[in-house]
C-alpha cells in the first residue's frame, strides 16, 4: 500500500489505485470523465483563503504547510482525512492535483500526514 502524488493531468496508471483529487476547484480544461477520480473530498482541501495568500508568494512553503495542517484539525477536515486513511489501509491511493509543482502543494502534506 502506497501514497503517491500525481498531476490530474497526467493519464491514469494502472498502478494509481484510487484516485483522490485534493484541489477545491476542478482542474481547467479537463473533462471528468478523461480524470478518472474516484473521491474528490473538498473537506479536505485548502480553504480560498489559504490558497490565496500562498499563491500570492506572501509565504513560504513551510508557513503554508503548517497552516494548513491547522485547517486539517478541524472536524470536516478530519473526517476527510480519516476517509483517505481508511483508503490507504486497503490499497494504494492516488493523490492528484493541478498544481504545477506537486512537491510544494497541500498535496505533499497529505502525503506526510497519511504515511505518518
Amino acid at each position: 500500500m502506497s501514497v503517491r502524488v500525481r498531476r490530474v493531468y497526467d493519464p491514469a496508471e494502472p498502478e494509481d489505485g484510487v484516485r483522490v483529487l485534493v484541489d477545491r476547484l476542478w482542474p481547467r480544461g479537463l473533462a471528468k470523465d478523461a480524470a478518472r477520480v474516484d473521491e474528490w473530498p473538498k473537506a479536505l482541501t485548502p480553504s480560498t483563503e489559504l490558497r490565496r495568500w500562498y499563491h500570492t508568494g506572501e509565504g513560504s512553503y513551510e508557513e503554508f504547510a503548517e497552516r494548513y495542517e491547522a485547517e486539517l484539525a478541524a472536524e470536516e477536515a478530519a473526517e476527510a482525512l480519516d476517509g483517505v486513511r481508511g483508503l490507504v489501509g486497503k490499497g494504494d491511493v492516488t493523490l492528484l492535483t493541478a498544481s504545477k509543482t506537486p512537491e510544494r502543494s497541500h498535496a505533499t502534506v497529505l502525503v506526510r500526514l497519511l504515511e505518518g
